[in-house]
């Protein structure tokens, strides 16, 4: 069987969809159809978009589904007559009943972004920078009825840098997860994978984002708000109240200096940044934004504002 092109359906909504997709496009393997989520109103017009997977879908001119349910048995029975030997799943947004997760020949397999058991869930990307962790990455895994629960085919692990954001660490995992995905389809069909059980006792849960978590309370540590920061960016962005404008926080460092201000004060402002005293610690922003502008770094944002963000103001 191993060298039997796989009939395959995929199934995924977002750019970090689109990369596997693309990826398995360029191998020997067929696509013989995409499912995404229904296309979304975005923009100032609030046109219908079309989602970066279908979108990706139609240059390969690949027949496209987009049910609002896989609940019925209608549209289980379009899947079924699709008779794919495998579905990939990757950020697809809906839930597979087990009829589906039961029609493929070789079941359906998901690419998670995450070192599974942690950080299953909705947000792994984000979680783990909350957390702090120091190293995540890929589990290619064998869907069953749980949330991120079924047996893993195989892993590859990524360092998180001290400067990466969501964003960027989004980009570096959607390219490893395309890479690995490829590079675990030849050995399940040719039967050759042995699937290893989760530990549920090491399992964690990445809830989904909320855009309030963005909101800065400055009594915590300097550098558990810096990870805010970045786990944040680019969405929800960290916030903060200066008089009536809330104040979007797009990067921020630490400052090595002490201060005995109260926490949300600003006790230094110039080029470099605007230094801010935390329930431990000074965190030193350097990418902000205003109501109705652009981000923009301290050092620009200064020129026209200089009085708003002088020592002694308070944040909150």
């Amino acid at each position: 069987m191993s060298d039997t092109p796989l009939r395959i359906v995929f199934a995924g909504t977002p750019e970090f969809a689109a990369e596997s997709l693309a990826a398995v496009l360029n191998t020997e393997h067929q696509v013989v159809a995409v499912y995404t989520q229904p296309d979304r109103p975005a923009g100032r017009g609030r046109k219908l978009r079309p989602s970066p997977v279908k979108a990706l879908a139609l240059e390969h001119d690949l027949p496209v589904y987009q049910p609002l349910s896989l609940k019925d048995s209608e549209q289980q029975q379009i899947l079924a007559d699709l008779d794919a030997d495998l579905m990939i799943v990757v950020a697809y947004g809906l839930l597979l009943p087990q009829a589906v997760l039961d029609t493929p020949r070789l079941g359906c397999i998901n690419v998670h972004a995450s070192l599974l058991p942690r950080w299953r869930g909705a947000a792994p990307i984000h979680r783990a920078l909350l957390a702090g962790d120091a190293t995540t990455g890929i589990t290619i895994m064998q869907m069953d009825a749980g949330l991120d629960t079924g047996d893993m085919l195989s892993k590859s692990e990524c360092a998180i840098e001290a400067s990466d954001t969501s964003g960027t660490l989004h980009d570096r995992l959607a390219v490893l997860g395309a890479q690995l995905l490829v590079d675990t389809l030849a050995p399940l069909a040719a039967g050759t994978l042995t699937p290893e059980p989760q530990n549920n006792d090491l399992a964690t849960y990445a809830h989904k984002l909320e855009k309030q978590e963005g909101q800065i309370d400055w009594s915590l540590p300097a550098a558990e708000i810096q990870r805010r920061v970045r786990g944040f960016n680019p969405w929800p962005v960290c916030f903060t109240r200066l008089a009536e404008d809330n104040l979007r926080i797009w990067s921020a460092e630490i400052d090595p200096a002490d201060t005995d201000a109260v926490p949300g004060t600003i006790v230094a402002a110039d080029g470099d940044g605007i230094s801010i005293a935390c329930g431990q610690g000074c965190l030193r922003l350097t990418q902000l934004q205003l109501p109705g502008g652009k981000a923009q770094p301290v050092k620009t944002l200064l020129n026209a504002h200089k009085e708003r963000f002088a020592p002694g103001v308070r944040l909150g």
